[in-house]
């Protein structure tokens, strides 16, 4: 058998993924037929059936489904030697493809890009604000290289790596502060008085862990899309919220009527580096962690 043609692999990644001829043919910038012969080329070459044909319909078979998450396995590996081919083998130079989370992103990305730029100068990095779960994804298909992400979160087939911690503050508007002890019980809030972010927003799980929240009355089921609607709606005395210290830090109070004050039990979310395993950019990737480290609120001890 010969060696399979990248480029038909990445065409059998991206059908597996769009479902769909036409528009798998139109990812990959080839005509439906080019592409339909691709595959047919892999199966010939491969001896094996990769799809089950009926009329215009199509399922992947059982060795297909596994050729295709190998195929993706080797993309990423050609990748990276591509990356490694065109700096030369230095590992500080290239194209850095970062992917970070939306409750990140508008508060580190300024100093991330300015620390990157000044501690590795040769480095071109691409940024990505999606989330966890769109991130995750687009790391396993090789679309990004590393992610800046908010932890603990489950990351199959990759490393993490803690560069910090950020602290959870509950904020509230100013006239409704009296309503707190010094040492309050989140119990003695009103019943849906908490507000919190969409559940596709990993912030959301990280404050309901760390601050208790589970199963609570106090949570309300109006739910937000950003951490700015959030304060949004505290402002307007509706009930509370958890901010991260990032976010207050960058003064996304500045210009509201609302205070903050530590969550309950010093609760906390882990900032940490996430990348796929059997990558050959670790070296940097350590580098990162280090320029990255001292920008968060509570940066780890050793990296």
């Amino acid at each position: 058998m010969r060696f399979p043609n990248l480029k038909h692999l990445y065409y059998l990644t991206v059908l597996h993924k769009e479902q769909h001829f036409a528009r798998a043919a139109e990812k990959c910038n080839v005509s439906q037929s080019t592409l339909s012969t691709a595959i047919q080329n892999l199966e010939d070459n491969i001896g094996q059936q990769l799809l089950e044909r009926e009329h215009k319909t199509f399922v992947f078979t059982d060795f297909g489904e596994a050729l295709v998450e190998r195929s993706k396995q080797l993309l990423t590996n050609a990748q990276d030697w591509n990356s490694f081919a065109e700096s030369s083998g230095d590992w500080q130079s290239g194209v850095l493809k970062l992917g970070v989370i939306p409750t990140i992103a508008p508060f580190m990305l300024e100093p991330v890009i300015n620390a990157v730029a000044h501690g590795l100068p040769k480095l071109q990095l691409q940024l990505a604000e999606d989330t966890t779960d769109n991130l995750l994804a687009r790391l396993s298909e090789g679309e990004l290289d590393i992610l800046l992400l908010a932890l603990p979160m489950k990351t199959p087939g990759c490393k993490q790596l803690i560069i910090g911690r950020d602290p959870f503050h509950l904020v509230a508007h100013q006239t409704r502060v009296s309503e707190l002890a010094a040492q309050f019980d989140i119990d003695s809030l009103p019943n849906d008085s908490i507000f919190l972010l969409q559940k596709e927003h990993c912030l959301t799980e990280h404050a309901v862990s760390a601050c208790g929240l589970a199963h609570k009355a106090q949570v309300s089921s109006l739910t937000a899309s950003s951490l700015h609607t959030l304060v949004s709606l505290v402002n307007s005395k509706m009930g509370f919220t958890f901010v991260p210290e990032m976010a207050l830090n960058k003064g996304i109070l500045t210009g509201t009527e609302v205070s903050a004050m530590p969550a309950e039990h010093d609760a906390f979310r882990e900032i940490g580096l996430v990348w796929r395993v059997g990558t050959t950019r670790i070296q940097l990737f350590r580098k990162i962690a280090q320029l990255i480290a001292p920008l968060l609120p509570e940066p780890a001890d050793k990296l």
